[in-house]
């Protein structure tokens, strides 16, 4: 099953069938909100509002392990994840749409993994999302005409607020292209749940670098992104629409193979059965 993490202007599509809102389960506490589970081209789709509907949640208050935990039992494999973010680069000004292929994290006030003390893993996050999404996200998005950018690096800042024009200088030091708040620990998380993820981040202001941006506002970045949301919702549907065959076989799904490290007589039988969902493959492999 498809699941997309975004904001409201994601889930309003035309063509969805059967919709209806659910109240989703987590060992990891409360989810951003319910879940909308849906029909989109004949293909079970569901949406998950990152910051709840209306945007009442901080990106640093959003729980993401409850988020991807709620979505792993719901039966969601592959994540596609919409987001806003800013420009790093002058070659990617607001309306472009980057499908990010790398991440710095730069958060430090998130829970960032399903494992701990009891049960230890340990997964490779060399490349943090998933090639086969991504090449999939970025064909979708030529089919219909939506001018993407294939690959890039995507700063990932604790906020609230915005950068400080040092702090954003230094990321553009380090070749970062763009840099948003939200897409970490949940890139980590969903490859700790063995679930496909891919970022499709759109653009909707130069951070403030840039010597005509250097004020940020929240009106301007609403104006781009409800401008972009007609883009979104049409990569979205194509998408649904055309799922490979080899999902499967991805790699991403066997992700935990070789990363528990704790011995089984050893691990704490609370922790087996909070990760039911994300590690039940591996825990229980029999159930």
């Amino acid at each position: 099953m498809l699941g997309v993490i975004g904001g409201s202007g994601v889930y309003h599509i035309e063509g969805l069938e059967n919709a209806r809102w659910v109240k989703a389960d987590s060992a990891f506490g409360d989810p951003s909100d319910e879940v909308l589970l849906a029909t989109l081209a004949g293909q079970p789709i569901a949406f998950l509002p990152r910051h709840g509907r209306g945007h009442r949640i901080s990106p640093t208050d959003i729980n993401y392990r409850a988020n991807i935990d709620a979505l792993k039992r719901l039966g969601v494999t592959d994540i596609v994840s919409v987001s806003a973010v800013g420009s790093l680069r002058e070659d990617m000004p607001p309306g472009t749409f980057v499908i990010v292929d790398q991440f710095i994290d730069r958060t430090f006030a998130r829970e960032k993994s399903f494992f701990g003390s009891g049960l230890v893993a340990h997964v490779s996050m060399a490349h943090p999302v998933c090639n086969r999404l991504g090449e999939h996200l970025h064909a979708a998005a030529e089919r219909i005409g939506i001018s993407v950018v294939k690959g890039g690096t995507y700063l990932v800042m604790e906020g609230m607020q915005f950068s400080t024009l040092a702090e954003s200088e230094l990321y553009r030091s380090w070749q970062c292209d763009v840099i948003g708040m939200t897409n970490m620990p949940e890139a980590k998380l969903a490859r700790e749940a063995e679930m496909c993820y891919a970022s499709v981040a759109m653009v909707t202001d130069y951070d403030c670098w840039h010597p005509d941006h250097d004020n940020v506002t929240v009106d301007a970045i609403v104006k781009v992104l409800l401008a972009n949301a007609d883009k979104a919702r049409s990569l979205v549907k194509e998408v649904a629409a055309h799922r490979d065959a080899d999902a499967d076989t991805c790699p991403c799904r066997s992700a935990l193979q070789y990363a528990i490290l704790t011995a089984p007589e050893a691990r704490d039988p609370a922790m087996i059965e909070k990760l039911s969902a994300v590690a039940g493959r591996m825990l229980n492999p029999r159930s």
